[in-house]
């Protein structure tokens, strides 16, 4: 396992549609664990491949409840309900946050690590966390979405 870069705003990979994974191998495998060390380390809720330069359809999220980390690859959002208004950041543009519309419940077709076919229900959190996860896969980054003149930058805490 390893702490990979993030790739940070002005990157151009950022605006890159990322490809369908054809074959899940212990490099897929291998990325997902780097990607959930590196959002932890972060202390991130979501990171897609492409915020470390890996144009593949692939992405993690962890809301650090009981449920653990969600690993996903080539995720789908199949259904929408509702909408929510959200203050949303990105591990691509430190410390900066921005207000949006982001739909309340989606549901998500995806395949897991071992290559099954899955469906996930979100709500709330882990609905805006699939929403923007999926948004960076199709080269959308949140301030391309924001409500106009909502976003901040935030001074980071002294260490």
């Amino acid at each position: 396992m390893a702490i990979r870069q993030i790739r940070e705003e002005g990157d151009e990979i950022l605006k890159k549609k990322s490809r369908e994974v054809e074959q899940i191998d212990d490099r897929i495998r291998e990325l997902l664990d780097d990607m959930v060390e590196t959002m932890h380390k972060y202390n991130g809720v979501g990171l897609a491949a492409v915020q470390v330069g890996i144009l593949k359809r692939v992405i993690v999220i962890d809301l650090y409840d009981e449920k653990g980390p969600i690993k996903l690859i080539n995720p789908v959002i199949i259904k929408e309900k509702g909408e929510q208004e959200v203050e949303e950041g990105c591990l691509s543009f430190p410390n900066k946050y921005a207000k949006m519309i982001r739909p309340a419940e989606v549901v998500v077709e995806a395949l897991n690590e071992n290559g099954e076919k899955i469906k996930i229900k979100g709500k709330d959190l882990l609905a805006q966390a699939l929403s923007h996860e999926i948004d960076h896969l199709n080269g959308i980054t949140f301030v391309e979405k924001m409500i106009p003149g909502t976003l901040e930058y935030v001074e980071p805490k002294e260490q």
